[in-house]
């Protein structure tokens, strides 16, 4: 493997570890923006959020229920209520104007900030609200029908954020909680690395986008479709580039829209028996080397930087143009990249132990990736095999959940074993 005729490039075999380490040594976190919360979602906090609010502004009830003197129902119990005269009603959103006196108790609902006085909070359910009700009666006065302690059912002011607090820090991912939180400080849009850009580039003759009418010897280019649904689930904003032909023409046209990208992601062309013209048109553009990667899908591989005008340079990733390969090498890959230009640390999918259900057969030394369907059933998770696991069938993606990994250094691993199931979407608990 390590030579090969033609004259503008190298391949060399990798491991998978070896290949990501060389692949993410070229990419750097990207600069940052200020987005709305809800198009932030899923990115980097590119700076520390710092309350400059209390939160609760000031306590507040935890129940529905009567604010009241914890000394005004000493001893109060469900066979001997003691009862207390009811001046007002506090609603959430309105501060309380009475004041509350010994035997006396406000009406409160929950949220509403505690009145003057009062310093804690009986429940409907301890009190004889509902049996005045039922009766008619009108709630001038209530029985408590318990003695709580002082402070019960009384959320305090900066129980959940003080001013002044790190709320959260810089490196943070925002999900629904992070994007919860900022907005209680009253913030509408907050600080963070900006997505990347991600040229996507099909190449070959035989491509027709999806639309076009069938012609003899084409197929439709799916590999476009997959690998852009998969850079936006990661958080990469996808910009399709459509099919490069095979001439120079093409090819350099597509190239050139790809350095107005972060990150230009090609499928097909870096094979050993792929046509020369492509590679010799990605080495005219940059430094570009091909890889074989010790894996199964996707051994083929090419990285490397493109060079545009005014010293502007691209990384380059060469996926495979086998659909399934494609794909696996993007999850090998790109994701780990698109990850680190949006700031992330975390490069690895969650990986599970599952029992495996199919063998997995390894020929010839390379990790295989086996498509598989994980399920969980009482005494644990177990992996599937999705059938046909040829690099072209690409059913084998929709079905699979996850991608089931037999080492390099294994021959066989049979029915009953326990295997490694790297997750592409999580299991739905059964």
């Amino acid at each position: 493997m390590k030579g090969h005729a033609h004259k503008h490039y190298h391949a060399s075999m990798l491991g998978v570890e070896e290949a990501l380490s060389r692949i993410l040594k070229q990419f750097h976190v990207l600069e940052a923006e200020y987005k709305s919360l809800l198009s932030a979602q899923g990115q980097v906090l590119a700076e520390d959020i710092i309350s400059n609010i209390d939160v609760p502004p000031w306590a507040n009830s935890a129940m529905d229920g009567y604010a009241l003197q914890v000394n005004s129902i000493k001893n109060a119990s469900e066979d001997a209520p003691i009862f207390l005269k009811v001046i007002g009603n506090a609603a959430a959103g309105y501060i309380p104007k009475e004041r509350i006196m010994p035997g006396t108790a406000i009406r409160i609902m929950t949220g509403a900030p505690i009145p003057q006085g009062a310093d804690t909070i009986v429940p409907f359910e301890d009190t004889d609200e509902e049996e005045r009700k039922v009766a008619g009666n009108s709630i001038d006065e209530i029985g408590i029908k318990i003695t709580p302690f002082k402070g019960a059912s009384i959320r305090p002011a900066a129980e959940d954020i003080s001013t002044g607090q790190t709320v959260l820090k810089k490196g943070e991912i925002l999900r629904s909680g992070e994007i919860g939180v900022i907005a209680s400080l009253g913030l509408k849009k907050v600080k963070v690395i900006r997505q990347p850009l991600i040229g996507i580039l099909a190449t070959g003759d035989e491509l027709i986008e999806p639309g076009d009418l069938m012609m003899p010897g084409k197929i439709y280019n799916s590999n476009t479709y997959s690998i852009a649904s998969a850079t936006l689930k990661y958080g990469g904003i996808p910009k399709l580039l459509g099919i490069a032909k095979d001439n120079l023409e093409s090819m350099n046209k597509g190239l050139e829209e790809g350095l107005k990208t972060d990150l230009l992601l090609t499928s097909a062309g870096v094979s050993k028996g792929d046509y020369d013209m492509v590679k010799d048109v990605l080495t005219d553009h940059g430094q570009i080397d091909f890889w074989s990667v010790r894996m199964r899908p996707a051994k083929p591989l090419a990285f490397g930087i493109l060079r545009g005008d005014k010293g502007k340079k691209v990384p380059h990733i060469g996926l495979p143009g086998n659909p399934v390969s494609a794909l696996v090498a993007f999850e090998q890959f790109a994701r780990p990249a698109i990850y680190k230009m949006m700031g992330k640390t975390k490069f690895t999918k969650p990986t599970i132990k599952a029992i495996l259900e199919d063998p997995i057969k390894n020929s010839d030394g390379r990790r295989v990736y086996a498509r598989a369907i994980v399920t969980k059933k009482k005494d644990g998770y177990y992996a599937k095999l999705t059938g046909d696991q040829s690099s072209g069938i690409l059913t084998s993606m929709a079905k699979a959940n996850g991608l089931a990994i037999c080492p390099e250094s294994i021959e066989t691993i049979n029915a009953g074993a326990l295997v490694d199931v790297q997750m592409l979407d999580w299991v739905e608990e059964e």
